[in-house]
């Protein structure tokens, strides 16, 4: 189901981008069977012919280490910039970027430093919201990007707060994706349960494809009750990777489970918060969510009323973006944005 705090605002921001109408209404289809292909080591997976039309990018965002991302060009209107969440990769993002290039719109899935292709920081601790904030912000001055609207899951939302408080500018509008400004601890202690536990050893490679989708279901299925076995190897596909043995790894550097334990999630982030007045803002919630409950979203309420607000039905920790409750919500805000 779909809702909004102010359910008559909705702003469209002039900048340096050319501004288009809306695109025409057309059916939408949810591609779910992979294709793949060889990338060096490593596997770019290519659903269903959807990003047919992207393009690999890396980018130096620190002295000796690249950044990856894959561009879906779509047009002249502010570019969107996706960012997933804690351990995910822009593989994430292979099913939404297609949706939201329709808009008019090129549209840039990043994998943060540490994930998917992606190079390692050889420093965990350098694994923290404020780092990645700064890697997104050098990654838009090698792109000569001004501004961008932001889609930021999780971890991506996050960073998508606090680099709308450090460059205003340079963050046009937001799609924040079941994260809030405080996060509930039973979200938090389950996140931390399994990522910690790699950072202590626990990093035995799964068998085949079916094992790594075992694993990762046993993790998410409160997440994504009553989902069938394509959705599952679908989410192991996305979350590991295949080496050269035949056996799937974690797509992720497992220094980031040990930045969590030791550093943290995140610092405070209600002052950022507040910094998104302004800029168009929708916040996307999974109505069974354990990191984003309903008394954050009232407290986020009292701070800005203002944004638009999104809940996804039989989803937890967090939706994909493609569900229909949430896409219903995003295309019209895509739409309505520069």
């Amino acid at each position: 189901m779909t809702g909004r705090a102010d359910a008559t605002r909705r702003s469209t921001y002039a900048g340096n981008a050319r501004a288009t109408a809306p695109v025409a209404d057309k059916a939408i289809t949810y591609p779910y069977v992979a294709r793949e292909r060889a990338v060096g080591d490593r596997l770019r997976r290519i659903k269903g012919g959807s990003m047919s039309s992207a393009a690999p990018l890396s980018v130096d965002v620190r002295q000796g280490l690249s950044m990856k991302a894959c561009r879906t060009a779509g047009g002249a209107r502010t570019p969107v910039i996706c960012i997933p969440g804690l351990t995910r990769n822009a593989s994430d993002f292979e099913d939404f970027a297609p949706l939201a290039a329709a808009t008019g719109r090129d549209v840039y899935a990043v994998s943060l430093i540490g994930r998917g292709q992606s190079d390692y920081d050889p420093d965990y601790l350098n694994y923290r919201p404020e780092t990645y904030r700064n890697d997104i912000l050098a990654f838009m001055d090698a792109q000569g990007m001004d501004r961008a609207i932001f889609v930021g899951t999780s971890l991506g939302g996050i960073v998508t707060v606090l680099t709308r408080a450090e460059a205003p500018g340079r963050v046009a509008g937001a799609v924040i994706n079941d994260v809030g400004p405080e996060l509930a601890p039973e979200g938090i202690m389950r996140i931390a349960g399994y990522v910690g536990a790699r950072a202590g050893g626990a990093d035995e490679p799964a068998r085949d494809l079916d094992e790594a989708a075992a694993r990762i279901r046993a993790i998410n299925e409160t997440a994504f009750p009553g989902r069938e076995a394509a959705f599952w190897r679908l989410f192991a596909r996305r979350t590991f990777r295949q080496e050269a043995d035949g056996r799937w790894r974690l797509d992720y550097d497992p220094g980031i489970g040990k930045a969590l334990l030791e550093v943290g999630a995140a610092p405070d982030l209600w002052a950022a918060f507040a910094a998104l007045r302004g800029a168009p803002t929708l916040i996307v919630r999974g109505a069974i969510s354990d990191l984003l409950t309903p008394p954050i979203i009232e407290k986020m309420r009292g701070v800005n009323s203002l944004f638009d607000y999104c809940e996804v039905a039989d989803v937890g920790h967090a939706p994909t973006l493609t569900e229909p409750d949430a896409w219903a919500a995003i295309r019209p805000f895509l739409e309505s944005a520069a």
